[in-house]
């Protein structure tokens, strides 16, 4: 009866103690700057391996509370950013920064909600737009998918703030200006500067020693987007994926997408297709061979350039 009695109990215990899939693997927060975290996520796609945690979440801690930036991909990658958070401080978050519309950033918001209900969460206006309009069921199935179910119970808590291109926002002593494009990454993106520490989150506008997943945005923008962060010359550069860093990983971040768009567009000339291409280019970047999705994103880079180079 005993047995009996303690199941009955656990079949009524609250969902945020769901069961053995509740949270992913902790990972540590590296104090990056004065007052500001990194959890530097693995890199790759999201897998049953990694249990589709592959970000890197932020915060930092004002005077009034914490500032959170990409909370992670599911109600369980943030349920581990909020343990490690409050290692760090007994604040409370009182807001959440939303970097693009990939759901690998965002749908830890849930778990942000669950332990601070009146955090306000903060995005841009076109990520709030394609999330309302289906954007939030497509990452939220994706994750499940790509990770055998790990991440099921997520919840889409949609930013209710728009973020305009320019805007500050001044929290606890800190001011938060909005980096904005509609052209880069998702088309959807933030890059968000702590003024006063001269700290910029860059999202997935710029990764450290990655290659970038560019299907959603355009090359165009991309290089706008990081022209824009080395002109701010950022103490401190956090990226949506890989480590943070100086100013080295954003301009060698500009060195690929320079040589690759300069390399097809000469060939694009010549009239090759793009599997003619991609030797070439490949050899041309064979310095960044080991940057993580080499093989999985090359390819359709050099793809995606000629595409864009039509539309011109």
């Amino acid at each position: 009866m005993r047995i009996v009695s303690l199941l009955a109990a656990l079949a009524f215990c609250t969902p945020v103690l769901a069961g053995p899939k509740d949270v992913v693997r902790p990972y540590p927060a590296q104090k990056v700057h004065a007052d500001t975290y990194v959890i530097h996520g693995p890199q790759g796609v999201p897998s049953v391996a990694n249990q589709s945690f592959m970000n890197n979440p932020a915060w930092v801690i004002t005077a009034d509370g914490v500032v959170v930036i990409d909370p992670g991909s599911s109600v369980q990658a943030g349920r581990m950013v909020v343990a490690q958070l409050r290692k760090t401080t007994k604040k409370p978050v009182t807001h959440v920064f939303n970097t693009h519309v990939h759901g690998d950033h965002w749908l830890g918001n849930q778990a942000i909600l669950e332990a601070w209900p009146k955090a306000t969460i903060i995005g841009h206006p076109d990520m709030i737009k394609r999330a309302r309009e289906g954007a939030d069921a497509f990452w939220i199935k994706l994750m499940s998918d790509m990770t055998g179910g790990f991440t099921d119970g997520t919840r889409a808590e949609i930013p209710t703030v728009e973020a305009a291109d320019g805007q500050e926002f001044k929290i606890g002593g800190k001011t938060f200006r909005i980096h904005s494009s509609t052209d880069a990454h998702s088309k959807t993106d933030l890059m968000i500067e702590m003024v006063e520490d001269r700290v910029l989150f860059t999202g997935d506008n710029i990764l450290s020693r990655q290659v970038m997943n560019l299907r959603d945005g355009t090359f165009k923008g991309v290089m706008k987007a990081t022209d824009r962060a080395l002109a701010l010359n950022a103490r401190l550069y956090v990226p949506g994926h890989g480590k943070s860093g100086d100013r080295k990983f954003v301009e060698e971040h500009k060195v690929w997408f320079d040589i690759l768009m300069s390399e097809v567009r000469r060939m694009y000339d010549e009239g090759k297709s793009d599997f003619e291409m991609k030797p070439v280019i490949a050899d041309k970047l064979k310095a960044y061979r080991n940057w993580a999705e080499w093989e999985v994103n090359l390819g359709p880079q050099i793809s995606l350039a000629i595409l864009e180079i039509e539309q011109e």
